[in-house]
């Protein structure tokens, strides 16, 4: 079995730096991901991302950083750990194509499947959060009224 990835991609119409940015520094990245994050995202650092509305936290390992370019993490899946890499496109005057690709997913195919299209579902709507804030100052909470009766009871 080929193992599958997730991929979720989108065009945002802000420059690369700001789109960067947003990823990069956890006061940005709650307002469309997660709910708080421990600190910055710097090569070498493992960091805490917390969604408070489903009670939940992850360790994120920031593997690399290349400024306004990329961004490659690992952090847990449901058995073992997986890499998220997110790849920064500038597209003419000031707008990036951002591209995310979380892969290694473990366990059988049917478990395997899920994942990847569990996770490329929560990367689009990363993404769609992402683009209303930044494009139109819009809090969507796509994140938080994905499971409103809590993660386990979606």
């Amino acid at each position: 079995m080929v193992n599958p990835s997730a991929k979720a991609e989108m065009l945002i119409r802000k420059p690369v730096s700001e789109v960067f940015e947003a990823f990069i520094n956890p006061d940005v990245t709650s307002k469309f991901w997660f709910s708080r994050g421990s600190g910055r995202l710097e090569a070498g650092k493992t960091v805490v991302w917390s969604w408070d509305m489903y009670d939940f936290s992850v360790d994120a390992q920031v593997k690399s950083v290349e400024h306004n370019k990329r961004i490659l993490i690992e952090w847990p899946g449901t058995g073992s750990a997986t890499t998220v890499e997110w790849v920064f496109k500038p597209i003419g005057d000031g707008a990036t194509f951002v591209s995310i690709t979380n892969e290694g997913f473990q366990g059988d195919e049917d478990a395997v499947v899920q994942e990847a299209v569990g996770s490329t579902e929560g990367f689009a709507f990363v993404l769609a959060g992402l683009k209303a804030y930044l494009e139109h100052g819009i809090l969507l909470n796509l994140v938080p009224d994905r499971f409103p009766n809590g993660r386990e009871n979606g």
